[in-house]
């Protein structure tokens, strides 16, 4: 455990009882529970009193909605929005899950492989979900190759090419994530005081970073599944 006090342990140790969990996964699962509240509560808050010149809490969530919403539209162009919903919720859930382990006394989920691979999953079955149903039948020539005599090959590849996808979104989110709390933590126990705050303010920058990249990719995939196979 990275965190040597942990605010909500006592819901993990009831959790871990109940379910017969590891320590890391039932603190994975409470402070999962934690940022989808906190989602769920700014959410209710700025959309509570919604006005035409909006202020606070709104003009807040209105910057970072349009900005996903632009970004989104510039990397997959104009039939990207209707994926806009799912990336916003990736993005949003993994940025503020990143950031809550900044805080003493909070673990980040990311921080565990079972979140990290749930989100990654997530977005493996969407990219071919979406695939399937905007081609068909016709999906199956993305992994078969331009080259008719080569196809049998091409679909091995390209399977082993789609399958590590997950494990590659999964493993670069909680490596760096999982390291970064593992780094934090030796240096707090070598100097308490003043040595972390240069790490916690290049944690902030690599929650930021992580959250941008997996965006990013899940932006790709869903792109690549919407082209039309050569």
């Amino acid at each position: 455990m990275v965190h040597p006090l942990l605010f909500l342990q006592f819901l993990s140790s009831k959790l871990q009882h109940l379910l017969h969990i590891s320590d890391a996964s039932a603190n994975a699962v409470v402070y999962t529970w934690t940022v989808i509240a906190l989602l769920l509560v700014l959410s209710l808050i700025a959309t509570s009193a919604l006005k035409t010149i909006p202020s606070g809490t709104q003009n807040f969530m209105e910057v970072v909605v349009d900005g996903i919403e632009n970004m989104i539209v510039e990397t997959m162009g104009e039939h990207g929005r209707p994926f806009f919903p799912l990336i916003a919720t990736l993005a949003i859930f993994i940025l503020v899950s990143n950031l809550v382990g900044l805080i003493p006394g909070f673990y980040p989920p990311t921080a565990n492989i079972n979140t990290t691979a749930a989100c990654a999953i997530v977005v493996f079955v969407a990219t071919h979900v979406i695939g399937i149903k905007h081609h068909g039948f016709h999906y199956l020539k993305h992994f078969l190759g331009p080259i008719w005599w080569l196809a049998p090959l091409m679909f091995f590849i390209e399977l082993i090419g789609h399958l590590s996808r997950p494990v590659s979104l999964t493993l670069r989110l909680f490596g760096n994530m999982n390291g970064h709390e593992l780094v934090l933590m030796i240096f707090f126990a070598l100097a308490p005081f003043l040595v972390p705050l240069p790490m916690m303010l290049m944690g902030v920058l690599v929650s930021f970073i992580q959250a941008f990249v997996f965006m990013l990719l899940a932006m790709i995939y869903i792109q690549g599944s919407l082209e039309e196979a050569h």
